[in-house]
């Protein structure tokens, strides 16, 4: 997931191998491995806390709560967290933020059985990331040469998209199925500590000079940032044509939060498991994203964006659906087998072997989505007014996209997560069919 709470954001670009020659530079190296401590950890625990809120509470309103509470402290301080920066030691934040998630996360371990203490202390840890982010952008310039930037900031972003495949698909589910979520928390606190010690190797980077007051500047912010708001609520309603984009975008930012609310469950009521074995979900949805954002590097030029996103929508809503059916397919794959070949094909590997399939394909086909909806929202805008309304769009898209987030818990409640998923499934495709027969052709805006 990203630092201001957007997991669209959170897919590696593979076309762009980094410069690692920046890396013999030891502040620098300093500051890279305590950003690769910290989100390889921010994932891990994004997943152990799944696993163990879905073991100790049993329901997926819960969930949907824990996604929130990682999701909605960056998208509501993103704007200040900047003005608190510029106006303390950055080395200082560095190591306040890290320190103090690492404490939240072992004092989590105390209180795990109480809902409310781990969303309270998982909030709090999420305040920190908001916070630790700027400053860690901030502290590149101060530790690298100038010909260096491109570099260092390019290592960085790969290392930030890079971290959700390796924390949440790999290695989160790794140590959890092998020592349980209480374990993954532990080894995260452990890896944030790592990088609070890191830290204090950083030279000092005392606070801006001559700067205003950090409570006067925050509230000046605020205002700001609601009038920004209003001024993207009026572009939308006087330029309905980039409610496609923005609906686009909201999908794909929701798609992977909907899937870690609903997943515990429904691995526990369509495969029979536990929730630790979410992996079996997770895993492959993760390898199809790879191969979508591969195929779209070396093809995607070659078909026309709002066709490609369509067509992602169709993989992705299809996939969910299918995901749902996979229970009833599965069966019917199986008795096949046996009827036809004499194959002993059981029902239970039959099942897995469905589930992985679809998910992979569903995966894959939001890889087809995810970048280029992006990208579509950016032509939507003319360049007189791009720069200034873009970011409050993407802003209006992240709140937007907590929506089903919230929904979808409450709901899997009542009718269960796979029947939910359906729902979402068939949303998605319909969707994609209103926009490939009712969205208006238009050429991207030109300069």
């Amino acid at each position: 997931m990203t630092s201001d709470g957007r997991i669209e954001k959170e897919i590696p670009d593979f076309a762009q191998p980094p410069d690692v020659g920046v890396l013999r530079n030891p502040p620098f190296l300093r500051l890279w491995i305590a950003q690769l401590l910290t989100q390889i950890g921010g994932n891990v625990v994004l997943y152990g806390l799944t696993v163990l809120v879905a073991e100790r509470n049993h329901d997926a309103s819960a969930l949907s709560l824990l996604f929130l509470s990682f999701l909605a402290p960056a998208v509501i301080l993103s704007p200040i967290a900047g003005v608190w920066v510029d106006r303390l030691d950055k080395r200082l934040v560095l190591i306040v933020a890290n320190l103090s998630r690492a404490v939240a996360f072992f004092l989590m371990l105390g209180s795990a059985d109480s809902l409310p203490a781990v969303l309270g202390l998982n909030i709090l840890a999420s305040i920190m990331t908001t916070i630790f982010s700027p400053a860690e952008l901030a502290m590149i310039p101060l530790v690298v040469h100038r010909e260096q930037l491109v570099s260092a900031n390019g290592l960085f972003t790969f290392t930030l998209n890079a971290a959700f495949a390796i924390g949440f698909a790999l290695l989160g589910p790794a140590v959890v199925r092998i020592a349980g979520p209480e374990a993954g928390i532990i080894f995260v606190a452990v890896l944030f500590l790592a990088a609070g010690l890191l830290c204090f190797g950083l030279p000092a980077a005392p606070a801006t000079r001559g700067a205003p007051g950090i409570i006067g500047k925050t509230r000046e912010t605020s205002r700001t940032t609601t009038a920004e708001l209003m001024e993207g609520l009026r572009y939308i309603y006087n330029h309905g044509s980039v409610i496609w984009s923005l609906l686009y975008l909201a999908i794909a930012a929701s798609v992977v939060g909907v899937m870690g609310v609903l997943g515990p469950e429904y691995v526990s009521s369509a495969l029979g498991l536990s929730p630790r074995d979410f992996w079996l979900v997770v895993l492959p949805i993760g390898l199809g994203v790879v191969t979508g954002i591969l195929v779209l590097n070396s093809w995607g030029k070659a078909i026309a964006r709002r066709l490609l996103i369509e067509l992602g929508l169709f993989g992705v809503g299809a996939g969910l659906a299918l995901l749902a059916l996979a229970q009833p397919i599965s069966a019917a794959i199986s008795d096949g087998a046996t009827q036809l070949g004499g194959l002993p094909l059981s029902a239970a590997a039959s099942a897995f072997a469905t589930v992985i399939f679809i998910a992979y394909f569903a995966g894959a086909a939001y890889g087809l989505v995810a970048i280029p909806a992006q990208t579509a929202l950016q032509e939507d805008l003319p360049p007189e007014v791009r720069g200034r309304v873009f970011g409050v769009l993407n802003m209006l898209v992240s709140l937007g996209s907590f929506v089903p987030i919230i929904a979808v818990g409450p709901i899997s409640d009542a009718v269960g997560a796979t029947n939910t998923l359906l729902g979402v499934g068939v949303f998605i495709l319909l969707v994609a069919l209103l926009s490939l027969f009712r969205r208006p052709r238009q050429e991207p805006a030109q300069s």
